[in-house]
């Protein structure tokens, strides 16, 4: 079994307003990911993602590549990786 990891990341460019949170979403519940995709004040998305190791993995590569072999709306800039403690308060991923 695959090592549980949470990371929140930070996507800047072209992705508010554009269903860049609802295509995340998609994308993490087929990882079997939990957490959410927020947009932040400043033009960024906020992901926050748990799950397998190697499905968060994933999912923040699907997030940094260009160009998207998924379909990805928007334009993805840049992402930064914060990695954080496990929470226990997550039991599905949502668009906030």
């Amino acid at each position: 079994m695959s090592e549980v990891r949470r990371v929140t990341l930070f996507v800047r460019g072209r992705v508010q307003g554009v269903g860049f949170r609802w295509w995340t979403r998609a994308r993490a519940l087929e990882l079997g990911l939990v957490g959410h995709a927020r947009n932040m004040v400043d033009g960024r998305v906020e992901v926050l993602a748990q799950g397998p190791a190697d499905a968060v993995a994933r999912l923040e590569e699907l997030l940094r590549e260009d160009p998207s072999t998924t379909r990805r709306p928007g334009h993805v800039e840049s992402v930064v990786a914060q990695p954080g403690p496990l929470r226990e308060d997550l039991a599905s991923f949502v668009e906030r």
